[in-house]
C-alpha cells in the first residue's frame, strides 16, 4: 500500500472483493494529504451543489484522521491506493454538525453503553462508484456495529441523495449487509428569496402582525450523508 509507514497506527482487515482494507486509527501526516486527495476527488464538486456546506477543510479533515476516536476503514486497490473510506464513530461530539443530545434521548439504553454510532462520511472514488465495491466498504465498516447491536445514523444532502440516486443505492447496500433498511429521521430545509427581482408586498393579517421567516446559516459538513459530504454520506 504506497504512502504508508509500516509501523502506522492501522490493522490490516485482508481482501474483500479485490481491495484490501485496514482501519486506521491515528493517520500519519504524509498518508493525511494522501486521503485528503480521495476526499477531494470525491466531496469538492459538493461545494456548489449544496447550500449547507459539505466538505471539511484541510484542517478538519485532518483532525478526524489523526483522532484516534474516529474510526477510518479505508480500501486499497491493487496498485496500493486508496479509493474509499468509511469514517464512522461513536464519540458524537467528534461530528460538529449533529446534536448528540438528540440521540441520548431518543436511544437512551444505546447511548448508556456508547452503542451509537455515525458515518461522518463515506466516499469512492469516482473509478469504484458502483454497487459492488459499495456493498463491500459498507460491510467492513459497519460489521462491528451489527455485533454491537448498535444504532448506526448518518446524512445524506439532496443531491448526492436524489440526483446521483446514491439515497437508495446505499439505502439498498445496508439492507443487504445490515437486514435492516435505514429510516428516513430528520431533515433540513432551505429557502431563498430574491426580492430584488421579484419584490413581493406581504399582506398584513386582521391583527396588523406580519409572519416572518427566519434563514439560518448552518455550516456543519455533512454528509453521508443526507455527504455518509458530511449526515453525512459523503459522494459516492
Amino acid at each position: 500500500m504506497k504512502g504508508r509507514s509500516p509501523h502506522g497506527d492501522y490493522e490490516d482487515l485482508g481482501m474483500r472483493g479485490g481491495w484490501r482494507f485496514t482501519l486506521e486509527l491515528v493517520v500519519e501526516r504524509e498518508l493525511v494529504l494522501v486521503f485528503f486527495d480521495l476526499y477531494e476527488a470525491a466531496f469538492g464538486s459538493l461545494r456548489t451543489r449544496s447550500i449547507a456546506r459539505q466538505v471539511l477543510t484541510e484542517a478538519e479533515f485532518s483532525e478526524q484522521m489523526t483522532n484516534p476516536a474516529v474510526r477510518k476503514y479505508v480500501a486499497w486497490d491493487a496498485a496500493g491506493d486508496p479509493v474509499g473510506m468509511c469514517v464512522v464513530t461513536t464519540d458524537l461530539t467528534t461530528v460538529p454538525w449533529i446534536s448528540p443530545e438528540y440521540f441520548a434521548a431518543r436511544y437512551p439504553e444505546h447511548w448508556e453503553r456508547r452503542a451509537i454510532w455515525y458515518i461522518s462520511f463515506l466516499l469512492a472514488h469516482p473509478s469504484q462508484r458502483h454497487s459492488r465495491f459499495l456493498d463491500h466498504i459498507i460491510d467492513v465498516g459497519v460489521g462491528e456495529l451489527v455485533e454491537a447491536g448498535a444504532v448506526c445514523a448518518y446524512d445524506m444532502c439532496s443531491y448526492n441523495a436524489a440526483e446521483l440516486g446514491l439515497g437508495r443505492r446505499v439505502s439498498e447496500s445496508f439492507q443487504r449487509t445490515t437486514g435492516v433498511a435505514p429510516a428516513l429521521t430528520d431533515s433540513q430545509t432551505y429557502y431563498t428569496l430574491d426580492v430584488g427581482h421579484h419584490p413581493v408586498t406581504a399582506p398584513k393579517d386582521p391583527l396588523g402582525t406580519t409572519e416572518r421567516a427566519t434563514i439560518h446559516d448552518l455550516a456543519g459538513p455533512i454528509g453521508t450523508a443526507d455527504t455518509v459530504g458530511q449526515g453525512s454520506v459523503g459522494t459516492l
